[in-house]
């Protein structure tokens, strides 16, 4: 028998050496021998029945129709294996347990710049220069977030204009999201799949969502900072892509056509480890060492 084939022993291949993230769905994921095994009807897999080899990848997402035993949650944490339960076309994620990297450097490194007032002001900075192209000389964040919310309304309004979408404004209420027009619905969807995006690649990295440099109350504030990052070249081109295939078929639900084209477009464009890529060179961790 292979040394630590029943998950006795730590993890003995660090993540910087692993697969990224495996996609399960439709089937049950379990143990049998000391080895994770996930039997499926077809799914993102086709039917049959799989080894998984949970000590060579980092992340495994597992999606609706899916059901998972005691002893396989046992098997991934004691190998480190994080275990992220996902909607359909992994646009939603509902849970991910504080499980992943070998090391706290990265998270150590995030809580270092933000407990100090003048390395998190740096900090967001550096997130509003990737999402505006351009690194401003303002260093007041409330400057800062006027300047990012008139921008992002030009960005609104152009997309709109390449899609052919008639746009009115950002707004809808909260308490009743399905009263907004039809793209702000699809804005709406379209930003919690890539919410979702991002609360994967914040997980896997082993950083602290709570920990944010421009958002800052929220419980998911450092998700949010990483969401916006893909909001202007990813959200909108999923949101009203959406609403112009919604035109064109009127009996379909938008939420669902946002969803469709969010799981399309986030596999092309891989857009959760460009998220992964983002924080570590946010906070200059390279490669090497992690």
């Amino acid at each position: 028998m292979l040394h630590g084939r029943l998950g006795l022993e730590k993890a003995q291949i660090p993540h910087k050496n692993r697969h990224g993230l495996l996609w399960l769905d439709r089937g049950q994921l379990s143990v049998e021998n000391g080895c994770l095994r996930f039997i499926t009807g077809g799914g993102a897999l086709g039917p049959g029945d799989y080894q998984i080899p949970h000590q060579s990848v980092s992340t495994i997402l597992l999606g609706p129709g899916s059901s998972v035993s005691q002893d396989a949650l046992r098997l991934l944490a004691r190998h480190n294996t994080l275990l992220c339960a996902v909607g359909e076309d992994g646009v939603r994620a509902y849970t991910a347990p504080p499980l992943g990297p070998d090391r706290s450097d990265l998270a150590r490194r995030q809580a270092r710049v933000w407990a100090d007032e003048t390395m998190r002001l740096d900090i967001a900075r550096r997130l509003y220069a990737w999402r505006l192209g351009e690194v401003l000389p303002h260093k007041d964040i409330a400057i800062l977030r006027g300047i990012e919310g008139a921008r992002m309304k030009t960005s609104y309004k152009l997309a709109a204009e390449r899609y052919g979408i008639t746009w009115r404004g950002r707004r809808y209420d909260r308490s009743n999201p399905n009263a907004a027009d039809l793209p702000n619905q699809a804005i709406n969807h379209a930003a919690s799949a890539v919410e979702a995006a991002a609360v994967i690649a914040v997980t896997a990295c082993g950083a602290i969502p709570q920990l944010g440099f421009i958002h800052e109350d929220a419980g998911q504030a450092f998700v949010l900072d990483i969401a916006d990052l893909f909001r202007v070249d990813t959200l909108l081109p999923i949101a009203f892509g959406a609403v112009k295939e919604a035109q064109k078929n009127p009996a379909q639900s938008i939420e669902r056509l946002t969803r469709r084209r969010a799981a399309r477009e986030m596999k092309r464009l891989d857009t959760v480890s460009n998220m992964i890529g983002k924080i570590k060179d946010l906070f200059g961790y390279g490669e090497t060492e992690g």
